[in-house]
């Protein structure tokens, strides 16, 4: 009964998610991607099924399994500019209760220096960074998965701080055979609990609502993955208009009339793994909608695409991934596991 419960609760509060997309909520350091094997499948996967990948719970908490119990992951981004970011994570399982998981996720905007409103140097120096403590539970019901994942959050901009909650609810499901998993995600539930300033607005938090299936081909080395993100809002090409229609300077340079079939594709992100030993893994994805917001009509080049590899040796998974985020440079993504228990 507890485990219908869970799941009865987690489908109410997806009837209740907000319609929203980045650049109109705060913390949106939520919405990156850490893990390079998740970089190099299209920036967002939430149905691969894999039972020592420690990175899937923070895509899809019912991804977490006992299996994970005992492994140690660190992450690094070298971002763009000088911010980079990263996530920390380590598993243990009891039996009876359930699986837990205990991450921090961080970004770290780098070094400024501060100026007057005339543009003059003070000769001080200021930083910006944000964090998110991620405690993911999970636990199973015959061929379900279900887990949630809470994230207090932590934004501390220059003088300016603010705390927030977060909640993402997953559930999975797969095949008996375990060749095919499809899941469905509703990330970052909640709210902003304190402004950057007294008496300020709360802002919004990038809610998201995803599902997903990924297949392993039966008689090929081949993963493929399938994620449809942004499931809350249908118009991915143009902004929120929350202003007066009068006013002629609110205009979006993103608003463009685009056919169903773009519209669409906004919301799919693919992925594919291929495994020419068990030990390494070529990996590459597409995200559409990345390719549209960033890339020059000029020149497309490789924007929205991405590549990686996985290695494993013994106790250790190292993964690597760079993705095309802009013409002005790629992202490099560092990911590396650490099986710690005695009987590996």
């Amino acid at each position: 009964m507890k485990q219908i419960y869970f799941i009865s609760i987690f489908f109410l509060i997806l009837a209740s998610g907000k319609a929203q997309i980045g650049g109109e909520s705060t913390y949106q350091f939520l919405e990156l991607t850490n893990s390079a094997r998740m970089a190099a499948l299209g920036g967002n996967q939430v149905a691969l099924y894999d039972t020592a990948d420690l990175n899937l719970p923070y895509h899809n908490p019912a991804a977490l399994q006992s299996s994970m119990e005992n492994i140690l992951l660190v992450n690094y981004v070298n971002y763009l500019a000088d911010i980079n970011y990263g996530y920390v994570s380590f598993a243990r399982s009891y039996e009876g209760i359930g699986n837990f998981a205990l991450g921090m996720h961080y970004i770290n905007y780098g070094d400024f220096l501060e100026a007057t409103e005339e543009g003059e140097l003070t000769g001080n120096n200021f930083s910006a960074a944000e964090y998110a403590l991620n405690i993911i539970y999970s636990n199973q019901f015959k061929r379900w998965r279900y887990g949630a994942n809470l994230k207090p959050i932590l934004s501390s901009l220059e003088s300016y701080r603010s705390f927030g909650i977060a909640l993402d609810l997953g559930v999975s499901y797969a095949s008996l055979d375990k060749y095919t998993n499809v899941a469905i995600v509703a990330r970052n539930i909640g709210t902003q609990i304190t402004t950057y300033y007294e008496d300020g607005n709360r802002e919004s938090i990038p809610f998201d609502l995803q599902a997903g299936i990924s297949r392993r081909l039966k008689h090929a080395p081949v993963n493929l993955a399938l994620t449809l993100q942004h499931l809350n809002k249908w118009d991915l090409a143009s902004e929120d208009d929350d202003d007066d229609d009068d006013d002629e300077l609110d205009i979006s340079i993103n608003d463009r009339e685009e056919s169903m079939a773009k519209q669409f594709m906004r919301h799919v992100v693919l992925g594919v793994e291929v495994l020419p030993s068990d030990n390494f893994i070529i990996r590459a994805g597409y995200n559409y909608q990345r390719r549209q917001e960033l890339k020059f009509d000029e020149k497309l080049s490789t924007v929205g695409m991405s590549l990686g590899f996985g290695i494993k040796i013994k106790r250790f998974r190292l993964d690597f991934a760079t993705t095309r985020y802009h013409l002005a440079g790629s992202s490099n993504h560092f990911s590396l596991a650490i099986n710690l228990n005695d009987k590996f």
